[in-house]
């Protein structure tokens, strides 16, 4: 009796095709499960469009020259660069903020200790034009539509807009390149 007790317990510790088969549909139902939830996961997260949109900006400033404006786009939206001169900082320095219609100082509208570089979105905040750089009575931006004149700073001097350019969220990764956004 002895054999026979140890021959069914050797048997029963070896895998029987029935073990086989558990495992192996016990696997397949794994893989169609993840299979079906995949798509409901991946559809959660945004397209790569929408990445591409939002993706931050790096730009070398080095080829830009004293006294020249850059344009570039991010977010769909328009960005002017500027190096601005050291008579236009300056007289964006030295203008009284308490005459202007949205007081703002110049060293708010840069980064300290880069004064010579301005950035600022692209569009007059009146209507959505596009200013024309170098022009005007304070020699910034005028808007050719509807007449809005913006100093070197970006701040609305003169005109119907009711705000200055806005400030781009930006930041120096180094000395001659930044990153918008």
């Amino acid at each position: 009796m002895t054999t026979v007790a140890t021959t069914h317990a050797a048997a029963s510790a070896e895998p029987t095709r029935r073990d086989f088969l558990y495992i192996a549909t016990s696997a397949a139902g794994a893989v169609g499960l993840a299979g079906a939830i995949w798509p409901f996961i991946s559809q959660m997260g945004p397209d790569a469009a929408t990445i591409a949109a939002g993706a931050p900006v790096d730009f070398d400033l080095s080829p830009v020259a004293e006294g020249q404006i850059v344009k570039l786009f991010w977010r769909g939206k328009l960005i002017f660069v500027r190096h601005r001169t050291k008579d236009e900082i300056k007289s964006a320095q030295e203008t009284d903020v308490t005459t202007l219609r949205d007081p703002q100082t110049d060293a708010a509208r840069v980064k300290e200790g880069k004064d010579q570089w301005l950035v600022v979105y692209g569009n007059c905040t009146h209507l959505g034009c596009v200013p024309l750089g170098n022009e005007g009575a304070f020699h910034g931006w005028q808007c050719p539509c509807h007449g809005s004149v913006f100093d070197t700073s970006g701040r609305i001097r003169q005109g119907p807009a009711p705000t200055n350019l806005p400030v781009p969220p930006y930041a120096f990764t180094s000395d001659t390149a930044i990153r918008i956004g």
